[in-house]
């Protein structure tokens, strides 16, 4: 994926102000100011090769229309299907957590501001089942002198994504249905970091270039029930982290606004400055 570098006027996102108002989330943002930087999506298509949970429904599309029409005009539409929860999306709150928020009713200042990325790619490279540690946490805080700062978006990079789509490399297996759930074999969050950020930093919300914030050996999915039962939304299966800093950068993390649901298709991207 290139990085697009232009000039885009863009609010100062820690000034950023939200409200509710008749249910519906408005931003009053700051003065603007002028935004010098690269624009890195992390961001996977979604197509006929979309990676998506074992016992998940994948994607589908159905072209309607493409072509020229008798009126002298070109015309295309066409339908999608697919599950909440595959390729680059969030997990709201609600997924794991019976009293969570719903996807429409994460606050959209969880969803964008100031971010860090911990990277374990070294790690990870002869243990496909790593289980990212608050070893990993603080040594990132030590390396860069300070402490993951509250609000902030933490992004964990395994350089998983470079499978994607392969699916037998990915996931772990190329096989689908509840008999394929015990073959996935991916790096995750251990559960006990999960307890560490919930407990001794205030963060907005996390994310993994893996399928899923647990490892995929994972059967109780505690990292999700600890993230989740905080109203820390998750965004998985991203790409590109390599791309990024390991601070100083922004997310704008922005999913299809589904009444009730419990994810959806993400549009995620790193604003990162000059």
């Amino acid at each position: 994926m290139k990085k697009v570098i232009l000039l885009i006027s863009f609010c100062i996102l820690s000034s950023c102000i939200s409200k509710q108002e008749n249910s519906n989330q408005i931003i009053e943002p700051a003065p603007a100011s002028i935004f010098a930087g690269e624009i890195v999506d992390l961001t996977h298509e979604f197509s006929e090769e979309t990676v998506y949970w074992v016992t998940a429904k994948e994607f589908e599309l159905d072209v309607v229309a493409k072509g020229d029409t008798d009126k002298g005009f070109f015309y295309a539409a066409n339908n999608f299907a697919s599950a909440e929860h595959g390729g680059t999306h969030i997990d709201a709150p609600i997924h794991f957590a019976k009293n969570g928020q719903a996807v429409n009713e994460i606050p959209l200042k969880k969803l964008m501001g100031s971010a860090i990325k911990v990277d374990v790619t070294q790690k990870v490279i002869d243990h496909p089942d790593y289980l990212i540690s608050i070893e990993d946490l603080t040594d990132w805080e030590k390396e860069q002198q300070q402490q993951i700062q509250e609000g902030s978006i933490v992004l964990l990079q395994t350089g998983f994504s470079k499978f994607y789509p392969d699916k037998k490399k990915y996931l772990g297996t190329d096989q689908r249905g509840d008999e394929a759930v015990a073959q996935l074999h991916f790096p995750g969050l251990s559960p006990e970091a999960a307890q560490w950020l919930v407990e001794n930093r205030t963060i907005h919300a996390i994310g993994i270039d893996t399928p899923s914030i647990d490892y995929g050996q994972s059967e109780y999915f505690k990292s999700h029930v600890i993230l989740l039962g905080e109203d820390i939304p998750a965004f998985e299966n991203l790409t590109n982290l390599e791309q990024l800093p390991k601070a100083n950068f922004n997310i704008i993390a922005l999913p299809m606004k589904i009444k009730e649901g419990s994810g959806g298709p993400l549009r995620i991207v790193a604003l990162i400055p000059n």
